[in-house]
């Protein structure tokens, strides 16, 4: 035990005001051992590294990703220990084991990773994660905002209040609910009320907008969000959303990997000479799924530069303009021929979006970063 040159896998079952805490010896044969609970006070953290280096220990600690985020691996690596944030889906699990505690959760953490069958998930650097905290915060903002008119368009529908005109939240539009009048006082406030949601949350999804185009320009993944959007379906907010939330594409060593990553491969349940394959698993990360899913939709329409993306291909490297292009025609020929086939339009655009993914790997694994 006292031997310096062994290491001692820790596992971290981590939750909002406690850690559990087990501890597994080197040694395949050795007993995964509980330490018990401790708190999530840095105070907390160094006792346990003291306790544990008092045998003479290597450390080596790792914890499921979840709501408590990534400070516990940034503080344990800045200390110069190992640490690993696993994925909690591929954490090898007994069919038939019915019991589940934060002991036995951090004993099997410490086991696993002691046997090397835990898969680690991508850590995203403070600033990286700045700007993926602020595009979520967009996500967020137009859910609000679209919540906020579905329920002031319900409150006119019951009273029979209709607007006429072409389109929504146009000038026309807002113009008109200025002229609405409801048939009793009370009524009336809880209308200006909506209207007036409506407008502070319209003015929330502007300022975040505003906050994007200030800060993406000084962030280090800057270059790869310019050349990506001489992609056709991927502007500004897409681009921004993609590189904040799938960072460094250069981690990935073919396109298969990102649509894998990306959930969009499709399931699969073969056996012997069967293969059956189902819809698409949706796994991994979601928010770059479904903006890329979006931008997917432009490719209905045949290949052309239109006056906005000529803006944005101006400013994108000679490469990325001419693998946007490339994937342009075959993107948009593909699109024609699967809906030909019968395919559902639906299903169509996953597929899009499927090879949109490695065409933007191609682009950003060109582009250099800094590291």
């Amino acid at each position: 035990m006292g031997n310096s040159t062994t290491t001692l896998f820790v596992g971290l079952d981590v939750h909002k005001d406690t850690i559990a805490v087990a501890c597994a010896p080197e040694g395949r044969g050795a007993e995964v051992r509980v330490y018990g609970i401790i708190g999530t006070r840095q105070a907390d953290i160094d006792k346990l590294i003291r306790k544990l280096q008092s045998k003479g220990h290597r450390l080596s600690f790792a914890y499921e990703a979840g709501p408590c985020g990534y400070v516990l691996y940034r503080y344990l690596t800045k200390k110069g220990f190992d640490c690993q944030v696993v994925a909690p889906s591929l954490i090898p699990k007994k069919p038939g084991d019915r019991v589940k505690t934060d002991r036995r959760d951090a004993q099997e953490l410490a086991r696993n990773l002691r046997a090397g069958d835990l898969t680690a998930v991508y850590v995203p650097r403070l600033e990286d994660e700045a700007i993926r905290d602020l595009a979520r915060s967009r996500v967020d903002a137009i859910q609000d905002l679209n919540s906020a008119r579905f329920r002031l368009k319900g409150f006119l529908l019951r009273h029979d209040v209709r607007y006429t005109g072409r389109a929504n939240w146009g000038p026309a539009h807002l113009r008109w609910l200025g002229t609405v009048s409801c048939p009793s006082p009370v009524q009336q406030l809880v209308f200006q009320e909506y209207v007036r949601t409506v407008s502070e949350r319209h003015d929330r999804v502007d300022r975040i907008d505003t906050e994007l185009q200030e800060q993406v320009p000084g962030w280090r993944m800057y270059p790869v969000v310019e050349a990506v959007q001489a992609m056709r379906g991927v502007a500004f907010t897409v681009a921004v959303t993609v590189v904040s939330e799938l960072g460094d594409l250069g981690r990935f060593r073919n396109p298969r990997q990102v649509a894998s990553y990306l959930g969009l491969v499709p399931c699969e349940d073969s056996s012997g000479p069967r293969r059956r394959l189902g819809g698409i698993t949706k796994a991994g990360n979601s928010h770059a799924r479904r903006v890329l899913v979006e931008g997917a939709w432009a490719y209905r329409h045949p290949a052309r530069i239109s006056y906005q993306l000529q803006r944005r291909v101006e400013r994108a490297p000679v490469f990325a303009q001419e693998i946007a292009w490339k994937a342009q025609v075959r993107l948009c020929k593909r699109y024609r021929r699967l809906v030909a086939r019968g395919k559902h339009p639906n299903q169509v655009t996953i597929a899009i979006a499927r090879e949109m993914a490695a065409f933007l790997w191609d682009i950003a694994r060109q582009v250099p970063v800094e590291i």
